[in-house]
């Protein structure tokens, strides 16, 4: 730890000396200072712990200096002692508190009181250094926790393996775009993707090289998109999920078989594949404009029926179809069938 440093102020050189002597502590720096203005330098350039400043000086005595220090944000707190001659008046000594010192001491000097006081004082400033470091440690401490929260919230939104958004996450993005996009009546675009005869992949490869065909696909869907505000995830299994906010159905048409494209130009051999030999996907696609009548999960459910539809039709392409009242009321039926089986 460095040299605490005080600054000992007086327009006679044989007080300053005397004040050098009786101050002799091993790890102080005491710093001089002739006048007034000199003393405001010196402040300046040094972080002190304390000012013993005469009251008396030519030019600029000590009232004026402590006052000019108490105004200037850098030096208000650096404690001052008066060093004075004057006699032990109650007017002089409350001009001084009020010109902001914090102690009076009246020459002659006693070394005891002068050395006890000043030891008082070096006390306060190794506690205040101590407790700037503990804080300094603290702040540094609650700054890494904070990094390492963001990473953890990070980390619960993001699927392991692929690298992209997982479920759960998808699943609060997708109703705060289905709610942004009910408010301003623009819309909203979901792409269910399939990785075709995905179980035969691993069947005949080894899930290691299914877990590399997932990263790929992953990687592929991910750069496809070129707007900030579409999302792809992981759904679950060899499935995908494409959120397309203010998209209509020929625009994530678009969108969906670029996508299908760019993955079966990766040209990554399946041989468990029935017609083409290397990965595809399949592509369901569905877009409405969300209404009051309308319930989100009903958006997905009407992609994942355009999905089996593509299937049905050969797989390796998109099928798509808009959400509307009748496909939830069958949705809805569809659900009621399913409680009282």
């Amino acid at each position: 730890m460095k040299n605490i440093k005080i600054l000992i102020v007086d327009d006679r050189p044989e007080n300053l000396l005397v004040l050098e002597s009786l101050i002799d502590i091993p790890d102080v720096d005491l710093i001089r200072a002739n006048s007034g203005p000199e003393a405001l330098a010196k402040t300046l350039d040094y972080d002190f712990a304390l000012v013993l400043l005469d009251v008396n000086m030519p030019d600029m005595d000590g009232y004026e200096v402590a006052e000019l220090m108490r105004g200037n944000k850098a030096t208000k707190n650096i404690p001052i002692i008066f060093l004075t001659a004057e006699h032990k008046e109650q007017a002089h000594i409350f001009k001084g508190y009020d010109a902001g010192a914090v102690d009076y001491l009246f020459k002659p000097l006693e070394p005891v009181i002068l050395q006890s006081k000043v030891g008082v004082f070096l006390e306060l400033h190794r506690q205040k250094e101590e407790l700037d470091i503990r804080l300094q440690e603290l702040q540094e401490l609650q700054q890494q926790l904070e990094e390492s929260n963001e990473q953890l919230t990070m980390l619960s939104r993001i699927d392991g393996l692929t690298g992209l958004i997982n479920r759960r996450h998808f699943d609060e993005l997708f109703l705060t775009e289905w709610n942004r996009s009910k408010r301003n009546k623009t819309a909203l675009a979901i792409l269910l993707i399939d990785i075709d005869h995905f179980k035969a992949y691993n069947d005949f490869l080894g899930h290691l090289a299914g877990d590399d065909c997932l990263k790929l696909v992953a990687q592929s869907l991910n750069s496809t998109l070129k707007r900030i505000a579409d999302k792809s995830a992981r759904y679950g299994g060899e499935e995908f999920v494409i959120l397309l906010p203010e998209t209509d159905i020929p625009g994530a048409n678009t969108v969906a078989e670029a996508l299908r494209q760019n993955i079966e130009s990766l040209q990554l051999p399946h041989p468990g594949a029935n017609v083409h030999g290397r990965v595809t996907v399949s592509i369901g696609v569905s877009a409405t404009i969300p209404m009051n009548e309308h319930r989100p999960e009903y958006l997905i459910h009407s992609a994942d029926l355009a999905l089996y539809s593509a299937k049905e039709e050969g797989r390796n392409r998109c099928h798509s179809r808009h959400l509307d009242i009748p496909q939830q009321q069958t949705a809805v039926q569809s659900e009621q069938t399913e409680l009282l089986k």
